[in-house]
């Protein structure tokens, strides 16, 4: 049965895509992020439905007459030569075939970052996409917290299978990057209806975090609470929030958890905290034998065997910063970190443009929790292989689409078109001049 409303709800949405483009990039995001074909048991779980969005959406823009610019950024610059530096490191890399099934996973995701950029064109389809992001990772996080709370914190988190996050440390950073969003709701909804929903997805969403049983989550959580504080703006009350919630969560756990949170200090007798260790000495030495790195998909047994210091002892990157240096050498490093610092600059950009404008307070918060989920994923991502993981160039994109709706592209002209009875639009007039 539940099969059923998934393919419906791909059909109804297809027309909706040709008629604007941004459309399709709101349906992919929340397909790729979501994964609700996962949560079936029949044709739909296999089903392309994120390949039949994107080929929609891509003819969409190709015969679409709305104007669709992509502004020359530094985030988007560097968001460029980060994809074309994947390219050179794929010709050069020591093993292509397993190369060729990350990049054209990755091109995917990226292609359809740059499609948001390039369709997302007014405050509603920043805000839209923003929205997208929140219900589609707020719902594993809702349920997550829940299973959290009704198993005594001993049941673990797991997020939707055969996806990028299925297991406890990756759904934990998307919860984690995503708990900022969440914020930033509570912060315009207008309703207290809305309030509490937003408050209650929140509170649950760090609850399954915490209950995920992440080390690497719960260290970028201790980071990412202290930015949060430091970018809210009202700092006593969320300072007296995170004072009264953080230790009645953390004294809330069983002991198994306390006892997995202790292992950070204790981290050379820990055995996978070794295996990791090794996949990191392992990314310095391809980088070091192999400039251009060893290419996507580098770290697999065979290759251990020839440039890991245990060669018997396999494991994935466990970090976003060695799985670059492994794949694509110092230079791709260098790359992927300078994307993000202007990610992080065009926030701030973005924040002082709305100094003392209270019409565009919704920017400036939201500029500020993308900064914080930023935090977030740069600081939990050392422990976790995410660097492809399309939550973070989503929120990437918001801050660019927010500096380019905002500032560098600012609509000539509100004033909205009518319709004549024969089909043709025109602007509505203004007033009258005296002649002479």
């Amino acid at each position: 049965m539940r099969d059923i409303p998934l393919f419906l709800g791909l059909i109804l949405v297809i027309p909706f895509i040709f008629i604007r483009p941004v459309v399709g990039a709101l349906a992919y995001a929340l397909v790729s992020l979501m994964n609700p074909h996962r949560l079936s048991y029949g044709a739909a779980y296999e089903f392309q439905f994120a390949l039949v969005i994107f080929v929609v959406t891509l003819i969409s823009v190709l015969i679409s007459r709305e104007p669709k610019k992509i502004p020359l950024s530094p985030p988007v610059v560097m968001l460029g030569l980060f994809c074309l530096w994947i390219v050179v490191s794929y010709l050069f890399a020591l093993d292509p075939e397993r190369a060729w099934l990350v990049v054209d996973r990755v091109y995917k995701i990226m292609l359809m970052i740059f499609i948001t950029i390039l369709t997302v064109r007014t405050k509603r389809d920043i805000q839209a996409l923003a929205l997208v992001i929140v219900v589609s990772l707020g719902f594993w996080g809702v349920k997550g917290g829940v299973h959290s709370i009704l198993s005594g914190g001993r049941g673990g988190v797991l997020g939707p299978a055969d996806s990028f996050i299925s297991d406890n440390n990756t759904i934990a950073l998307a919860l984690l990057v995503t708990v900022p969003l969440l914020v930033y709701h509570f912060s315009q909804s207008r309703t207290k209806l809305g309030k509490l929903i937003a408050l209650g997805a929140t509170l649950l969403t760090v609850v399954a975090t915490i209950g995920s049983y992440s080390r690497g989550a719960f260290v970028g959580c201790a980071a990412m609470t202290l930015f949060l504080w430091l970018k809210s703006t009202s700092k006593l009350k969320t300072g007296l929030m995170i004072a009264v919630l953080a230790p009645v969560m953390l004294l809330s756990m069983p002991e198994e958890w306390t006892g997995r949170m202790n292992t950070i200090n204790s981290y050379e007798e820990d055995e996978s905290a070794q295996g990791r260790l090794n996949a990191w000495m392992f990314a310095l030495n391809v980088a070091s034998q192999h400039p251009l790195g060893g290419g996507p998909g580098v770290f697999s047994p065979e290759m251990f065997h020839k440039y890991a210091p245990n060669p018997d002892v396999y494991h994935v990157a466990h970090s976003i910063y060695f799985q670059m240096l492994g794949e694509h050498g110092w230079f791709g490093l260098a790359l992927f970190l300078i994307m993000h610092a202007c990610a992080w600059r065009t926030g701030t950009r973005v924040i002082r443009h709305c100094e003392n404008k209270p019409e565009l307070a919704w920017a400036s918060m939201l500029a500020r929790m993308c900064q914080v989920s930023q935090i977030g994923y740069l600081v939990a991502g050392a422990f976790l292989t995410l660097a492809y993981y399309d939550l973070a160039y989503y929120v990437m994109a918001i801050v660019i689409t927010l500096d380019k709706v905002l500032i560098r592209m600012p609509p000539a002209d509100d004033t909205p078109p009518i319709r004549l009875p024969f089909g043709k639009r025109r602007a509505v007039p203004g007033p009258l001049k005296a002649p002479g």
